[in-house]
């Protein structure tokens, strides 16, 4: 069972993995901040929060303001000290249909959004956590940062630079008794996944997808990939001779 006394800062709550992480921590004495995009959603995951027992706060900022983001983070961490740290937000934009690649601005917030600010604000985080001798952050990536997505270039491509992010932070701050945990998991059903894929297979519900990755970070497991058969296609894509591999990937679609 995990610890009720919790600070814990989620980003991305008003999205479905961030909404099912902070209702599996939600009990009496844990207490979140809770960052999302939109206002209207953030308040009912609040709402919901609350009627378990546990304390809310709510943050709209955009994550593309890193600067402010860091700011508000530091602020926050200040006036109480995060024990927990989720950061989920990003975006999954693939390129729009008819294009050969995707337009520079997409790119640009891709990178912005499920790289820089990421891994900023797990920075600013991890040195603060540090001082204090514990903590634990879970950066949320993806399965996707494992293969050469030609239609999502700039997602998987920030995603697997987040991916060797968390790996060396993790290897900075354990010996300071704080855990680095990068969670990678496949589809998720969620609204957003929805709106921009009919291909999903082996999807996980929010719920289930949260309670794994919440495990594997009580567990301090460096990098958990969800569900197993995503562990595989990493394998083949490493293992498969370089023609059939560009053949397989030139050929997926979104």
């Amino acid at each position: 069972m995990h610890n009720s006394a919790q600070n814990i800062i989620i980003t991305g709550a008003s999205g479905g993995l961030g909404r099912a992480l902070a209702l599996y921590h939600a009990q009496a004495g844990a207490a979140f901040d809770l960052w999302g995009r939109s206002p209207a959603r953030l308040k009912e995951v609040c709402e919901a929060v609350e009627a378990r027992g546990a304390k809310a706060k709510r943050t709209c900022h955009d994550l593309s303001d890193t600067a402010g983001a860091i700011e508000i983070l530091i602020k926050q961490d200040r006036a109480a000290p995060f024990d927990v740290a989720y950061l989920v937000a990003g975006i999954g934009d693939v390129r729009p249909e008819g294009a050969m690649v995707e337009p520079p601005e997409l790119v640009l917030r891709a990178a912005q959004v499920n790289f820089t600010a990421p891994a900023a604000m797990a920075a600013a985080l991890a040195a603060r956590m540090a001082e204090r001798g514990h903590g634990r952050i879970v950066l949320i990536g993806s399965a996707a940062a494992h293969h050469s997505l030609p239609f999502a270039a700039a997602y998987s491509g920030s995603k697997a630079g987040l991916a060797r992010f968390a790996d060396g932070l993790r290897l900075a701050v354990k010996p300071h008794g704080v855990s680095v945990t990068l969670a990678a998991p496949g589809f998720i059903d969620t609204s957003a996944a929805r709106a921009i894929s009919s291909n999903r297979p082996f999807e996980l519900t929010a719920a289930e997808a949260a309670r794994r990755i919440a495990d594997a970070a009580e567990r301090k497991a460096r990098h958990f990939v969800t569900p197993w058969p995503f562990v595989l296609f990493q394998t083949l894509d490493r293992l498969l001779p370089m023609a059939l591999r560009d053949h397989i990937l030139t050929r997926l679609k979104p």
